[in-house]
């Protein structure tokens, strides 16, 4: 890190628990890929005045950042990362229901509020019942599956900047696209989540959901390692049939490897490194590339030592 670690540690305890404040912490345990090296700083934020703090401070020393949810759509790289990560699963987390409206915060997992949205007898969200994310996660990415997506429930987010302007802004404003929203322009960290959900039978919203979860866990390689589906649809294509065609499936680099259950996933083996997946990643998208004309994008933010994104 560029910067003074302990000047920035002294300035933190301010706003954030000591318990809350790891210096250079692997980041493998806090990303499904089980990759990456060492983060600076990771600060575990449990309220939104951490939260809010911990941007203060980042603003005042210019540090770089990078907001995480439960990492399982971002990898890091094996030299680690030079800057703070601010992991919002695991602390931001509560949740309310108030009619047909859940008030949920970043941090809570989709699986939580899926459930919770089941119980209440609302509909719509039964799609997010496996996600392994956190609903800030899902608004930033525009996460779904099964037909659903984040867009078509969101009522409104609760934002706010490194400069500490907090904004409400309503669904409509967002921008979502596929696996995008206006998040990944601003540069606006979300806290806080209101989705807009309909009233529906119980029995049935229960039996879509173990119906997805079927699904799931016969389709998808669940017993390894992964970020999920690891490319972006490709218009007019699925990721993982071009892969399979491409005759990749169960291709390995390292302890990386095309999952022979579901070639749209990288999984870990067991000793996979953030290499073995960027290598692979690569492979792939020659391959695809050139039998195909079409290049395949990485639905994963891979991030390396300085922050970039790579591709």
């Amino acid at each position: 890190m560029k910067y003074n670690t302990g000047t920035i540690q002294q300035e933190l305890l301010r706003f954030v628990d000591r318990d809350h404040i790891c210096p250079n912490c692997s980041m493998k345990p806090y990303t499904t890929m089980k990759v990456g090296g060492p983060a600076a700083l990771l600060l575990l934020p449990v309220t939104a005045g951490e939260l809010f703090g911990a941007l203060e401070v980042t603003e005042k020393f210019d540090v770089p950042y990078v907001i995480m949810g439960n990492g399982s759509n971002l990898i890091f790289d094996d030299e680690g990362y030079d800057g703070i990560v601010i992991r919002i699963a695991g602390g931001l987390d509560h949740l309310r229901i108030e009619g047909n409206i859940i008030f949920a915060e970043a941090g809570t997992l989709l699986t939580t509020v899926a459930q919770a949205a089941a119980q209440a007898g609302l509909t719509g969200m039964e799609f997010a019942c496996g996600i392994p994310g956190s609903v800030g996660g899902a608004v930033y990415m525009n996460g779904g599956a099964y037909g659903g997506e984040m867009s078509q429930i969101v009522h409104s987010v609760s934002s706010i900047s490194r400069a500490g302007i907090m904004k409400d802004r309503p669904g409509k404003e967002l921008d979502f696209s596929y696996r995008k929203s206006v998040f990944q322009e601003n540069g606006e960290t979300i806290f806080g989540v209101k989705l807009l959900l309909a009233q529906g039978d119980p029995r049935t919203i229960q039996e879509k959901i173990e119906e997805y979860t079927r699904r799931r866990t016969t389709r998808q390689p669940l017993r390894y390692p992964s970020s999920g589906s690891f490319f972006r649809r490709p218009p007019g294509h699925f990721a993982g049939a071009l892969i399979e065609e491409a005759g990749l499936k169960g291709l390995s680099c390292g302890g990386a490897q095309i999952s022979d259950l579901h070639a749209g996933f990288i999984i870990n083996t067991g000793q996979a490194t953030a290499a073995d997946i960027l290598d692979l990643m690569r492979i792939v998208q020659e391959t695809v590339l050139s039998r195909t004309g079409v290049l395949l994008e990485p639905e994963v933010r891979l991030i390396a030592k300085d922050g970039t994104l790579r591709k």
